[in-house]
């Protein structure tokens, strides 16, 4: 079963600009993302696929001083890069990841990992919800060529597996269960805007020099401290449409 991580990278988001190399402990967000995919075993690469716009370049000149993989392409429709982007790796499955998520959950992406293996489908559905910024998605190549070829609604351009779970009777799934411990939904881990970056850095000096801390400590350390969890907690997502 041959499986890359394709993690998607801009740095022109609306409400934080140039998030992805801001500075996060000693070091900076695409690292911590970076550093975390490759805990997820066994996966063959892991490509950063970011857009043509010349304002991603620091993304791409950091990627290559750092010996990352990447992969240019369509900045609006981001279905189209991630498709072009597995099919230069002929992979049996694809694992997306957000650059903006520098504490994403390595172990229960290795449980999800572990039941595609034992369950081959197109698709892991999650039961449960992980604090937004710690799951990953995990879909067959197959699946994957399916949303590109017939997924033709912006929302689903934009938001790669979303067609998925639009028309679930298309695709097999395998489902596999959030821990109890990590069902927090309220819980707000990701980089989107200055609060959520106050909070990331928070728990970057709590566990300083520790790229690698375990999620389950990250939201263990939040649920005991409510001052930093509701630094970001009246940060409300931006809409699907």
């Amino acid at each position: 079963m041959k499986t890359i991580i394709i993690m998607q990278a801009r740095m022109g988001s609306s409400r934080l600009s140039g998030k992805v190399l801001k500075k996060l402990g000693d070091t900076v967000v695409l690292d911590y993302d970076l550093s975390r995919c490759r805990q997820m075993k066994p996966v063959e690469d892991v490509i950063v696929a970011t857009s043509t716009l010349d304002q991603d370049e620091p993304i791409v000149d950091w990627c290559r001083e750092n010996n990352v993989s990447c992969f240019r392409g369509s900045e609006a429709d981001v279905l189209s890069r991630y498709y072009e982007c597995a099919r230069l790796y002929h992979p049996d499955y694809v694992i997306r990841v957000t650059s903006d998520c520098p504490f994403v959950d390595y172990d229960f992406a290795n449980s999800i990992i572990a039941a595609m293996k034992e369950n081959p489908t197109d698709i892991v559905r999650v039961e449960g919800r992980l604090p937004r910024g710690l799951v990953v998605e995990m879909v067959s190549f197959r699946a994957l060529e399916y949303m590109y070829r017939h997924g033709h609604e912006p929302r689903h351009r934009e938001h790669v597996t979303y067609y998925a779970y639009e028309f679930p009777e298309v695709f097999t799934s395998t489902t596999v269960q959030v821990p109890a411990s990590m069902n927090h939904p309220q819980l707000r881990i990701t980089l989107d805007t200055e609060e959520d970056y106050a909070l990331c850095r928070a728990i970057a000096r709590h566990f300083a020099g520790d790229k690698l801390v375990h999620s389950q400590q990250v939201v263990d350390y939040l649920l005991a401290h409510p001052d930093v969890a509701k630094l970001n907690a009246h940060i409300q997502q931006k809409p699907v449409i």
